[in-house]
């Protein structure tokens, strides 16, 4: 099957100017798509489509998924959602509105209009998974209550709300499950590993390690998983849930060592203790990926961490601004002052 779209489409990416949905855009954009880039720019700014903003096959809207949108579209890809714990830990209950009423405000919009709809659901909705590599069929293992819940419950409701949609109102829906991606236009104060690691060790600093370094994660480069993302959204065998990331898994101290190694850094390792909810293992099964649309990732570590510290190393950081004073303990610090209140009966 193959991954290009030959149809011409009206295609709305809603946090079009993230990380991820910035690459999308691009993607689509290149395929002469007319594509609409809606965001509210709480994690991002229009500097990540500024490449975007002359061309006549694209338009920037500002504009918070929270409330209700109007448009007529072929397709929708619904990528909003602060996705770093240190942005959507800041304000949990927006994180969880962004979630929930967002994917109703676009599930109403894809049956209104009769377009199809893909969920950019997440890894998180595994938990702290109890068995690994992460098939489809995992239920997960979820706090429902911890510092990590606004984002993963809220994604969890996402997804039922998409399947719900699909049966009673058949929505043309699927819904992918995105493991840890990098790349590229990762924002510099996104508070996730692989931006950390890098920004650190290119400014000499010492590398924070959450924990011992012994929980692991599985990286995907950004442009492998925009092209699953595309291949999934335009076949016709299945709706999802579909795992999209790479099944190859590393420790986070590895991940370390390797970034100062190509950065060529003297930065040392520091630990600190491991936030609350922060899940030791993550990898994902891509069998189902690999037999549906014949995907698997080509870019291996080295050589996407390479690219991504070559970004970080000429991006001009006045340019950017941390969108929170957040850090990766906050939430967790007041989740210890409150544990005596939370105390239920054994």
């Amino acid at each position: 099957m193959s991954s290009e779209t030959k149809e011409f489409k009206r295609i709305l990416v809603t946090g079009g100017a993230g990380f991820l949905g910035s690459h999308l855009c691009r993607r689509l954009v290149r395929e002469g798509h007319d594509v609409v880039c809606m965001d509210n720019f709480f994690t991002s700014q229009k500097t990540n489509v500024t490449d975007l903003l002359d061309k006549p096959n694209f338009e920037l809207v500002r504009h918070d998924v929270t409330m209700p949108f109007f448009i007529e579209c072929d397709q929708i890809y619904n990528m909003a959602c602060p996705a770093s714990p240190v942005h959507y830990q800041f304000n949990p209950v927006k994180t969880m509105k962004t979630s929930v009423l967002g994917m109703m405000n676009m599930l109403g919009l894809a049956k209104r209009v009769r377009a199809r709809i893909l969920q950019a659901s997440t890894s998180e909705v595994y938990g702290d998974p109890n068995i690994t590599p992460q098939p489809e069929s995992y239920w997960g293992h979820v706090n429902c209550t911890g510092v990590r819940s606004c984002y993963d419950e809220g994604k969890r409701c996402a997804e039922t709300l998409c399947f719900d949609y699909h049966r009673q109102n058949q929505v043309d829906v699927r819904v992918i499950r995105i493991f840890n991606t990098y790349g590229p236009g990762m924002h510099p104060y996104d508070g996730r590993v692989v931006s950390n690691f890098i920004v650190q060790a290119l400014n000499g600093q010492d590398i924070t390690i959450y924990g011992d370094g012994s929980q692991t994660r599985s990286f995907c480069f950004v442009d492998d998983l925009v092209d699953g993302i595309v291949r999934f959204m335009n076949q016709d065998e299945c709706i999802g849930p579909v795992n999209l990331g790479n099944p190859h898994e590393f420790t986070i101290k590895q991940l370390a060592e390797r970034t100062i190694q190509l950065t060529g850094s003297k930065s040392k390792l520091i630990n600190e203790p491991l936030p609350h909810d922060d899940p030791k293992q993550r990898r994902p099964d891509i069998t189902l990926a690999r037999e549906l649309l014949k995907w698997e990732p080509k870019v291996q570590l080295d050589e996407g961490l390479q690219k991504t510290i070559d970004y970080f190393a000429h991006v001009d950081m006045r340019t950017f601004k941390k969108p929170t004073q957040h850090d990766a303990h906050t939430n967790s610090r007041v989740d210890e002052k409150d544990a005596k209140k939370r105390k239920v009966a054994k």
